[in-house]
């Protein structure tokens, strides 16, 4: 009896050893497999990481391209304002002198254009949009009594003449600069590169 009774004790302790050893090695398994479950993840993440990243950088620069596209697009409108601008004072100068040449003779020279002893209704075109025309200069026009674009752009070539021998210091700047054909747009309405860079404030302070 005592010899079945240590049997069966043997048997059981061998079984709780076994179960033990099975515990361990499935442990061990399901250990493994969450360590590599937990790399797997992490890696997926440090990828999806990566694809965020790579995709602000994409932005970031599609953004930059844009900016510099719009950049080039303005430089090149202004380029050809420019560009137009020269070719019309350069079309309106070389107008003014084939109608008359640039005199330095006395103030007897040509006819008195019609002048204005004040502003129409108190209030004077600035004159300063006209290329040539500065603050000196404008205030010249004033004494001589012109304040308008359209005085300017109706003068003859006898009057451009008497203008050009009368402004004293600037004399022949009227024919020089092309006043009468840039005075011919702004009296219409229309605008030039300069006048609008005047505007801005990017001429005079």
């Amino acid at each position: 009896m005592f010899h079945e009774w240590g049997f069966l004790i043997t048997e059981m302790v061998m079984l709780i050893i076994l179960a033990a050893l099975l515990g361990l090695i499935a442990g061990w398994i399901i250990w493994g497999r969450s360590g590599d479950a937990g790399s797997a993840r992490a890696e997926l993440d440090a990828c999806r990481a990566g694809l965020r990243d790579r995709d602000a950088r994409i932005g970031k620069l599609e953004s930059t391209l844009e900016a510099a596209r719009a950049e080039a697009q303005a430089a090149e409108k202004a380029a050809m304002e420019a560009a137009a601008e020269v070719v019309a004072v350069a079309e309106a100068v070389e107008a003014d002198h084939g109608a008359h040449p640039v005199h330095g003779g006395g103030a007897g020279e040509g006819r008195k254009p019609a002048t204005l002893a004040a502003p129409r209704d108190g209030k004077a075109d600035d004159l300063k949009q006209i290329k040539g025309i500065g603050p000196k200069l404008e205030a010249l026009c004033h004494r001589l009594g012109f304040y308008h674009f359209d005085q300017i752009a109706g003068w003859s070539a006898d009057e451009i003449a008497w203008v050009d021998a009368n402004l004293e210091g600037f004399k022949g700047r009227v024919s020089r600069d092309g006043w009468v054909g840039q005075a011919r747009v702004l009296a219409a309405g229309d605008s030039t590169a300069f006048a609008r860079r005047v505007r801005d404030g990017e001429v005079y302070e």
